[in-house]
């Protein structure tokens, strides 16, 4: 048995990968889905101050909730790969694999504003009444809110490599309307060796386009 901890991206909630994670546990899987505060059914929370520090330590509490958190499988999507690089650094030790969904890979000194385009670095300025909160982009779901602009604009920090981790798995969705603000990611890690890549024929929410390739990419990620 694998534990997967899902991590959400910037304006949804762990139900994004509720058909992802009832797949895993029906082979057999532990898996753990978090909604971050100031989002989503935790929207109620938000304020100026939830950064990506409050996130990761969103998650780092949580883990430290659970017995036997040991060997984890990090996924996140898209913002969510700023948050599994964090907490991967922070308990390196119960830290098998990682593994980003169309998702940022930051180093450290990084965010997202800094590692994005001027696209999505528009989209992140136009914020809502509260000058605050960085309104959902009209593709996603329906059940989506406002994503804290402080998330997104503070430089993650961390102490160790990547390397330090058995797997890391990069998965590419070719279908964006426009550049992919995970261009610049993918390309970076596309031919490295000690990359695992795969690119596929779905838009952004690979959960709801791809959830079989998604499937078979988390279980080989086992072996």
């Amino acid at each position: 048995m694998t534990t997967y901890v899902l991590i959400p991206g910037a304006c949804h909630g762990a139900w994004c990968f509720d058909d992802l994670a009832a797949a895993l546990r029906a082979r057999g899987h532990r898996v753990l889905s978090y909604t971050l505060t100031g989002v989503a059914e935790r929207a109620h929370l938000a304020h100026a101050g939830v950064n990506l520090e409050t996130h990761v330590t969103d998650v780092l509490n949580a883990l430290a909730a659970e017995s036997d958190a040991t060997d984890l499988v990090l996924v996140g999507h898209s913002y969510g790969g700023m948050v599994i690089t964090a907490v991967a650094d922070r308990i390196a030790a119960q830290v098998d694999s990682l593994v980003y969904l169309d998702a940022f890979i930051p180093e450290d000194g990084d965010s997202c504003w800094t590692l994005t385009n001027a696209e999505q670095r528009d989209w992140y300025a136009d914020v809502d009444a509260t000058g605050y909160g960085v309104p959902p982009l009209p593709f996603f779901d329906d059940r989506a809110t406002a994503h804290p602009l402080a998330t997104l604009m503070q430089p993650v920090r961390l102490a160790g490599a990547l390397s330090r981790f058995r797997r890391r798995v990069f998965v590419n969705a070719e279908r964006w309307p426009s550049e992919s603000p995970f261009a610049a990611t993918y390309a970076k890690v596309r031919d490295d060796p000690e990359w695992t890549t795969y690119s596929l024929d779905g838009a952004h929410n690979l959960m709801r386009d791809n959830p079989e390739d998604l499937v078979r990419i988390l279980l080989d990620v086992t072996q």
